[in-house]
């Protein structure tokens, strides 16, 4: 696996996105995700190249997001299925997919919906307070060290501001970043 600055930067944002943070990596994940598992499906439906589609897909199966798997033997084809770590990323996508409906969807609407199999209706995503249910927002949250954290690289103002927040009383510092 190439290793690259952000790899070592401690916060988890900047690990996610050294992996996640190409578009083409998100959009392959997406089609996957959807049901767009074989190789030839994959490219013809983004319109990106075969070689960068490779590499991405070799990247994404070394970080253990994909799985290869054989569907057909003569002449061998192989087709992509997310694992339970590849599957995780479905709410971030979620996420960023509300996000551009609600700033850049064009005049005709966002181009798909999300319906919950569970009770039958179109949704949104809502990322909530495992422990109270209450909407995260940025001005009802703060960021605090955590037991990995550092400061270094990517973090040399961010560090010591958490590490600031973590002596002082609760003042309603917004989560920014």
């Amino acid at each position: 696996m190439t290793r690259t600055p952000l790899a070592d930067v401690a916060c988890s944002i900047a690990r996610a996105t050294d992996l996640f943070g190409d578009a083409w990596t998100a959009l392959i994940m997406r089609d996957v995700l959807t049901g767009v598992t074989r190789f030839d499906d994959l490219a013809h439906d983004l319109g990106i190249s075969r070689k960068v589609l490779a590499a991405r897909l070799s990247r994404l199966v070394e970080e253990g997001v994909l799985i290869r798997e054989r569907y057909q033997e003569r002449p061998p084809r192989e087709h992509y299925r997310a694992t339970a770590k590849g599957e995780e990323l479905y709410p971030v996508l979620l996420a960023l997919m509300d996000w551009g409906d609600r700033w850049y969807a064009g005049p005709a609407g966002p181009p798909a919906r999300i319906r919950h199999l569970g009770c039958g209706q179109d949704t949104t995503p809502v990322s909530a307070c495992a422990h109270c249910g209450e909407p995260l927002t940025v001005g009802n949250t703060t960021q605090l060290p955590g037991p990995g954290g550092r400061t270094g690289p990517g973090t040399r103002v961010l560090g010591p501001l958490l590490a600031a927040r973590e002596d002082a009383p609760e003042t309603g510092h917004p989560a920014t970043v």
